[in-house]
């Protein structure tokens, strides 16, 4: 028998995309339970009933967000030949995916919730984390780079990654803040001008 209130009809995967997108364009805190109902078909009680709570809901969200929306920019790293190809093209990736027009701007990972409370703990440490993961992402990519013989033995990969992942950072509130694709990759240029400097290499 369907849970009383729950559309017959109910998809917990596409509801909980609808989700996704409001927790995107208002962050934890500016997501209410009221639009997070509306937006996922749904009343109250059967959100509760189908994802446990609010903190639930949203750390199911994020899980959704980093595969099927931050995918394609971090498979970069891996399908590049090159480590500096593969800063490049993430950026790059970075700037199209943030500036897309049908969808909220900037990063959910980056903007969904940024100051701890006792409330809001597990939110913050799950954001958190995936932050680092990134960054651990960006440093494994140079750290092969060094490896390979295309970056110098003494390269810093540790400040390189720390750097694009706050570049990346950046672009996703700037995005937020309205920057267009086009300013959003004057900052991949000079992102990757900063790369000669850091990589104390001439090559192209």
């Amino acid at each position: 028998m369907s849970e009383r209130g729950r559309p017959r009809t109910f998809d917990r995967t596409a509801a909980l995309r609808r989700a996704m997108e409001v927790f995107w364009a208002k962050g934890y805190e500016g997501a209410s339970m009221s639009d997070l109902a509306t937006a996922m078909g749904i009343n109250s009680p059967s959100l509760y009933a189908a994802y446990g709570s609010k903190e639930a809901l949203f750390l199911e969200a994020t899980d959704l967000y980093s595969r099927i929306e931050g995918a394609d920019i971090w498979q970069a790293l891996e399908e590049a030949p090159t480590a500096r190809l593969a800063i490049e093209r993430f950026l790059r990736r970075t700037a199209k995916a943030y500036s897309q027009t049908d969808r909220p701007q900037g990063c959910l990972i980056t903007l969904g919730a940024l100051h701890q409370d006792s409330s809001r703990g597990a939110i913050c440490d799950d954001l958190r984390r995936r932050r680092a993961e990134n960054q651990k992402a960006l440093r494994r990519r140079l750290d092969r780079g060094v490896a390979e013989g295309e970056l110098p033995v003494d390269f810093d990969s540790r400040a390189a990654a720390i750097f694009f992942a706050t570049v990346q950072h950046g672009m996703s509130i700037q995005a937020r803040d309205g920057a267009s694709r086009a300013a959003l990759m004057a900052t991949v240029a000079g992102a990757m001008a900063a790369w000669q400097t850091m990589a104390a290499t001439d090559k192209p």
